[in-house]
């Protein structure tokens, strides 16, 4: 696949972008359009289903998550390593390792614990919020 800028969006991200009525839906709307490799791993698509599943509804989580797998701009990865970078909340590490494995462009999260990547030198990923991702030029 590899069409432009893979990028990895977490989870309560994901659920800003795909309402309807939200500021963030164009960043969605670019994905659907396929302006941007959205990159995901079983274990994001696991955790989409879940949240989704919670704060919406089983089904809409269940067609969200094959929406995403049909699309031809989705890179499944399979990252064969876990960095451990992000001791606040180890369960985001799945973005991080994904992130990285991937090549990603952009790690896309409003999540404070993130902010650890900023500082380290290894790996070398770039964090942004909805808001940044938005100002790219995918937007």
């Amino acid at each position: 696949m590899g069409l432009v800028n893979p990028v990895v969006i977490d989870t309560n991200c994901l659920l800003q972008i795909i309402a309807r009525k939200s500021p963030y839906r164009p960043i969605w709307d670019a994905f659907l359009a396929g302006r941007y490799d959205l990159c995901v791993s079983d274990e994001i698509l696991d955790e989409y289903q879940e949240i989704l599943g919670q704060q919406i509804t089983p089904t809409v989580a269940e067609n969200v998550v094959l929406l995403i797998l049909n699309q031809k701009n989705v890179q499944l990865i399979d990252p064969h390593f876990r960095m451990g970078v992000i001791t606040a909340d180890p369960d985001d590490n799945k973005f991080v390792d994904c992130a990285f494995a991937a090549g990603a462009d952009y790690l896309v999260s409003e999540d404070s614990h993130f902010n650890v990547l900023r500082s380290i030198p290894f790996p070398q990923l770039n964090i942004v919020t909805l808001d940044e991702f938005m100002q790219t030029r995918l937007m």
